[in-house]
């Protein structure tokens, strides 16, 4: 990395600093992971059970996307058995709802946990 990096980013004041923090409000990160259920699912075969139901579980993340609720959605895939990331601007209670909800948590192909976090937007 560049040396300078830092250098070039710009100063933030004790009041611009300050005043993020006071806009913050609580958000929730789910980190999904694979479950006793997932086995070696073929993910070139559409018919796959597991599959159809990571399917539905990948449209229902998009219709909370669109809801305004799931407002960041990160799928892993790199063999380390998280299967993904996801900010929900809502509470740590909502978010479990919502999980519980989800097809592939109800099939036990995908487990979660659950962190309490804030943001702000920040400009």
């Amino acid at each position: 990395m560049d040396p300078d990096f830092d250098e070039s980013l710009p100063a933030i004041s004790d009041e611009d600093f300050l005043a993020v923090r006071a806009a913050s409000r609580p958000y929730s990160v789910a980190i999904l992971k694979v479950g006793p259920n997932y086995g070696t699912p073929d993910r070139t075969n559409p018919d796959d059970p597991v599959m159809a139901v990571i399917l539905r579980h990948a449209k229902r993340n998009l219709a909370l996307h669109k809801a305004g609720i799931l407002r960041v959605v990160c799928p892993i895939g790199d063999g380390s058995g998280v299967s993904g990331v996801g900010i929900f601007d809502a509470t740590v209670e909502h978010t479990r709802e919502i999980l519980e909800a989800d097809p592939a948590i109800a099939a036990g192909i995908l487990t979660f946990e659950i962190h309490p976090t804030t943001t702000s937007t920040i400009s």
